[in-house]
């Protein structure tokens, strides 16, 4: 059967601040800049989802991404949505927020819920310029 990849793009609207607490304050601004601000800084993100695999001959589709977009919506875009990642959202307890980690926590709340037999990758829009891909280890 032909393969095919779809992307569904959401959005979600975030603070966070990027902090390691196991190095000084002086460290943290000098690794992380602005992005270490004490009073937080957000970002109007953008999330790719998308899911490749065979297009099923009933349907035409790889995925519905009607149904792609309410997975998203129920297992990632509830949690994060005008949220302070750092404060407001339990994956961030103990792992820094940057978009590496914000990229990787997505995939790994959507795997379980998308069919086994498709390929996921995410991709992260933290500004216009600049994003990140993942695809699981």
């Amino acid at each position: 059967m032909p393969r095919c990849a779809v992307t569904r793009r959401v959005h979600f609207n975030a603070a966070h601040r990027l902090y390691n607490p196991r190095f000084s304050e002086q460290w943290n601004r000098e690794t992380f800049g602005q992005c270490s601000n004490l009073n937080y800084h957000g970002h109007n993100y953008e999330l790719e989802l998308t899911v490749e695999g065979e297009i099923a001959p009933e349907t035409g589709y790889v995925m519905d991404l009607n149904q792609l977009k309410e997975l998203a919506q129920e297992h990632l875009i509830r949690h994060l949505d005008h949220q302070n990642l750092n404060l407001d959202v339990p994956w961030f307890q103990s792992l820094n927020p940057t978009s590496e980690n914000i990229a990787l926590v997505c995939w790994r709340e959507l795997r379980p819920v998308v069919p086994a037999e498709l390929a996921l990758r995410v991709r992260l829009w933290e500004t216009p310029r600049n994003y990140v891909d993942y695809e699981g280890a």
